[in-house]
Formats: structure tokens, C-alpha cells, sequence
């Protein structure tokens, strides 16, 4: 299992959670989470959602073409570790959402 947290204008709104590779992803929002949602596919009134893939709103952020290769190559990850990428790439996406690594 990986976790990473997600966090909105530098507040943690909540995880996601990979339970198996490909398979089966989860975000929840923090209890007392108060900010905005991460998106407009996930808003805060539910606050688990289940994925039997990786979750399209995070795919979005993924790097593509040459910005990919020069990651898989650099970071030494497999190209199917789309969860890897993301944290990977986590601090440098656009807007206000960032995600990290749950140690």
C-alpha cells in the first residue's frame, strides 16, 4: 500500500491511497477538512471515493512524451507506476493542488 497526501493551497485536504497497483486507488478528505474540494468530480459531500484505476483527476497531472521518459529514466520507476509518477511530480503541478509523499 502507498499513501501520499494531498494537500490545497499548502492545507492537507486528504489521501490518496493506492491499496493495489492499477487496481484499486482511494481518496478520502480529512474529517474537518474546511477548504475548497480538490475538484469538481470529488467535492467534500462524500468524502471516500473508491477507484478500480488510477483516479482520472490525478492522471491529469502526469507528465507525457519527453517530460515522462526523462522521469522514468531519471527516477529509475516503471512507466505502468502511475502513483510513483505523480508523487514524483507532486510539487510542480499546476494550480493549487500539490501532492507528497505519506511517510
Amino acid at each position: 500500500m502507498k499513501r501520499a497526501r494531498v494537500l490545497i493551497d499548502g492545507v492537507v485536504a486528504g489521501y490518496l491511497i493506492e491499496h493495489v497497483k492499477g487496481k484499486s486507488y482511494e481518496f478520502h478528505y480529512l474529517e474537518g477538512y474546511d477548504g475548497p474540494s480538490i475538484s469538481l468530480t470529488m467535492p467534500k459531500k462524500e468524502r471516500i471515493y473508491r477507484f478500480d484505476r488510477f483516479p482520472p483527476f490525478f492522471e491529469g497531472f502526469l507528465p507525457e512524451g519527453m517530460m515522462l521518459e526523462g522521469l522514468l529514466r531519471k527516477a529509475k520507476i516503471d512507466s505502468d507506476d502511475l502513483f510513483e509518477q505523480l508523487v514524483r511530480v507532486g510539487q510542480e503541478l499546476v494550480g493549487n493542488v500539490t501532492v507528497e509523499r505519506d511517510v
